[in-house]
């Protein structure tokens, strides 16, 4: 209890970066997964392929070394960013594949007939999608988007590696101060899991209120 007590504002800084991160990566990796998953269903070639590649590259790529690209790539092109938002890209993209194929799964799930109909009837693709079948495949799919965004907030601890401020982070620090690794990483664990546990929390008030019966 005293590493906790002796640290508190180093847990707080740690969960407060944990909690940044995974929440600037979800609204990213949504947004994203959204986008990617419309371009896998969409009726243009070169835009199911452009989706095609995205997810299985990014699904096939280690987070470690997506990470290495990002902060250590994009600066050869002049593009220089704080490392946190670099973290925030890195989590936002690769998650973003996740989220894609979870939608896409949904959207599967929609009978074709659905769409054929709204189409007869003059609507666009943009239309039939995002007023036909998106609000139908939301409450089949927010089980699996609530456990890849909890996948997300797990990950975020590989930013620590890279000098971003979140809860593993803070173990370099408390090592170098000599307290004990076990309750160290105690405490750490205690931080992931109010994270993780209130982002389940949140899944599993959306899906009794717009999920599927089951």
């Amino acid at each position: 209890m005293n590493v906790l007590l002796d640290n508190l504002s180093l847990y707080a800084e740690g969960l407060l970066g944990t909690i940044e991160l995974t929440v600037y990566g979800s609204l990213l990796a949504l947004v994203l997964g959204f986008v990617m998953a419309s371009f896998r269903v969409a009726p243009v070639g070169s835009l199911r392929v452009f989706g095609t590649v995205w997810v299985t590259v990014l699904r096939n790529t280690p987070l470690t070394l997506l990470f290495f690209a990002v902060m250590l790539g994009l600066p050869r092109f002049g593009i220089v960013l704080p490392f946190e938002l670099f973290a925030v890209l890195a989590l936002g993209c690769y998650t973003s594949a996740f989220i894609c194929e979870a939608l896409r799964a949904g959207i599967n799930t929609v009978p074709t007939g659905q769409g054929e109909a709204a189409r007869s009837l003059g609507m666009t693709f943009v239309q039939t999608l995002g007023g036909v079948v998106l609000p139908q495949a939301f409450r089949s799919v927010i089980p699996p988007v609530g456990s890849t965004l909890i996948a997300l907030a797990k990950n975020s601890a590989i930013a620590g590696a890279f000098s971003v401020t979140e809860l593993l982070g803070t173990y370099k620090t408390l090592n170098e101060l000599g307290y004990s690794i076990i309750w160290s990483f105690v405490w750490i664990a205690v931080g992931y899991l109010i994270v993780t546990l209130t982002i389940s929390a949140i899944f599993n008030l959306l899906e009794k209120r717009w999920g599927v019966a089951r």
